[in-house]
């Protein structure tokens, strides 16, 4: 098994991919790491000890967070996210991953890698970390603005068996993010949804509101790309916010630093499973290959963990299991 990493991309490349791949590879010897990407950047800051079954494909060439996304896959052929994509498409690599560009990566397992058969719109699926420490899994988080019912069904789908090859779960509660849990509510569309998602054969449990993503009540839930990256957004800025102000209350007086140093250690514990650097990456679902996107602050940690999911989706044979599914030859129950 190989995974391709695209180690030019993200606010701590190479340094951070660089480290979490050696880490990675000398932890796993049946996997073999490529980093893809300027050869010098990538050396400079290799380990000493860097393992045998970690590789180096060397390009110059890098898509940077400003580019836009079509274009620059399609005009920037050598560049590291688009190498790597590459590498999937020819079948030498299995997965890979991506702190870079999100729209470049979306583009790239289109145009590069494209589409598993009877998929009309993939969708990103990023793992949002819920107050019970087990994770719910959204999506699409950005990939699909504009989704129909029937993609949406199809993200449920895709939703389910990637929860249950992925994340451990055995039999996936499916939610439709909607603005009342009666299911007249809503727009056409998820009214639609709302219907196709009743016959669809999997556990769907009906319409959710977005304050209750984050309490457990589900473990996959489906919108169009608009409303998933609003959220995923709204959550992220909300967790930064709320620990932020809480370290200026604690500091603001004598008091209070001495509450925050009681505190502490349940604080630690509390902002560690909200961190998303245990939650990995989000697979770009529906593409013909393992295609996964790092948080664009991704740290070394946040890397290691992406690099597990990447491993866990090849070596649990998501993609088969997608393609089979999506073809009505998989229980998706």
């Amino acid at each position: 098994m190989k995974i391709a990493v695209d180690a030019m991309g993200g606010d701590y490349a190479p340094e951070a991919p660089v480290a979490a791949g050696a880490a990675f590879a000398r932890e796993h010897p049946d996997v073999e790491i490529c980093l893809v990407g300027r050869t010098a950047d990538i050396e400079r800051v290799l380990p000493g000890d860097a393992p045998s079954n970690l590789q180096i494909e060397h390009t110059d060439a890098v898509i940077s967070g400003e580019d836009e996304p079509v274009r620059a896959v399609r005009r920037n052929q050598d560049a590291s996210l688009v190498v790597a994509a590459r590498m999937v498409r020819e079948g030498r690599a299995a997965a890979m991953l991506s702190a870079g560009n999100t729209g470049a990566l979306v583009a790239a397992g289109l145009l590069v890698v494209g589409r598993i058969p009877g998929i009309e719109r993939p969708a990103l699926a990023p793992v949002l970390p819920t107050f019970d420490g087990r994770g719910v899994l959204l999506l699409d988080a950005g990939a699909t603005v504009d989704a129909s019912a029937e993609n949406i069904v199809q993200f449920a789908k895709m939703g389910t068996i990637y929860s249950k090859g992925v994340l451990g779960v055995d039999t996936p509660r499916v939610g439709l993010l909607n603005i009342g849990t009666e299911a007249s509510k809503g727009n056409a569309v998820t009214k639609e949804a709302y219907e196709l998602l009743q016959t669809s054969g999997l556990n769907f449990v009906g319409n959710v509101e977005a304050r209750e993503i984050l309490d457990g009540h589900c473990n996959v839930v489906v919108c169009d790309g608009f409303i998933g990256n609003i959220v995923l957004k709204t959550i992220e800025g909300v967790g930064l916010g709320l620990f932020s102000a809480l370290r200026g209350a604690f500091m603001s007086s004598f008091s209070g630093k001495v509450a925050g140093a009681i505190a502490k250690p349940s604080l630690r514990g509390l902002r560690d499973r909200f961190d998303y650097a245990e939650y990995g990456g989000a697979p770009f679902l529906g593409v013909a290959g393992g295609c996964l996107k790092a948080h664009g602050s991704s740290n070394q940690r946040a890397w290691y963990k992406a690099l597990e999911q990447a491993e866990r989706f090849t070596r649990n044979q998501l993609l088969e299991r997608l393609t089979a599914a999506l073809q009505n030859k998989e229980d998706t129950r």
